[in-house]
């Protein structure tokens, strides 16, 4: 799924947190609503989202939100 998104136009990045409890998230950016429906709409993600759910996920929850400014911080490793 990961190297469908990359190609597909507007995609931006992602990001991915799991736990040893296998409880995870993955945020995945992209550069508009349009292009968020059309990533949504593309026949193999459609494809990999049903088997997902057949043999994966009992469970899982989709938000869409907007960044509207980030910033972070990191301490050097020297």
């Amino acid at each position: 799924m990961l190297e469908l998104a990359r190609q597909q136009p507007g995609y931006l990045g992602v990001e991915s947190a799991r736990g040893d409890d296998r409880l995870g998230i993955t945020v995945s950016y992209w550069a508009s609503l349009e292009a968020i429906h059309a990533w949504r709409a593309r026949a193999e993600r459609l494809l990999t989202r049903e088997q997902g759910r057949a043999k994966w996920y009992s469970r899982y929850a989709l938000r869409v939100c907007r960044v509207e400014r980030a910033w972070g911080f990191e301490a050097d490793q020297a």
